[in-house]
């Protein structure tokens, strides 16, 4: 099920990100780079075990976790979080904890585009990905 994700994305539109950053604790500064970063997701599954890696000009990210079993992840902005990664139907669900706050990153394939809901208490941003390349296996940086 997470094969329907497993490519080359890159971001080319994101809706309601700096007040869904804001909402998680993220200082301005650091807001204003991730309004303007055009972010690159790869994804690759082997069997249940999903491999996240997240390309930008600011920060580089890699999350490899099966299925259903909590992670360690540093996130971008440095926010030391417990991860998750499940499948709810066809959604691709990524969770991180931290200091007693929740957020969801749903992922989702609308028209050949993955679109990514990200909530936290409240505040919900959307940001919708065009597939650049497939990919079937893990891939090497």
């Amino acid at each position: 099920m997470v094969e329907a994700f497993c490519a080359t994305w890159k971001l080319v539109e994101s809706k309601n990100f700096d007040e869904y950053m804001e909402a998680i604790g993220i200082p301005f500064a650091t807001r204003q780079v991730g309004n303007v970063t055009k972010t690159t997701v790869m994804i690759s599954a082997d069997e249940d075990t999903v491999m996240l890696k997240t390309l930008s000009t600011f920060r580089n990210t890699e999350c490899v976790a099966k299925l259903g079993e909590e992670f360690d992840e540093i996130t971008p902005d440095d926010r030391q979080v417990k991860s998750t990664f499940t499948m709810e139907g066809d959604k691709f669900v990524h969770t991180q904890k931290w200091d007693g706050k929740e957020t969801r990153l749903v992922r989702e394939i609308k028209n050949g585009k993955m679109v990514m809901t990200l909530t936290f208490e409240g505040v919900t941003a959307v940001r919708t990905y065009e597939k650049v390349e497939r990919r079937t296996s893990f891939v090497a940086l």
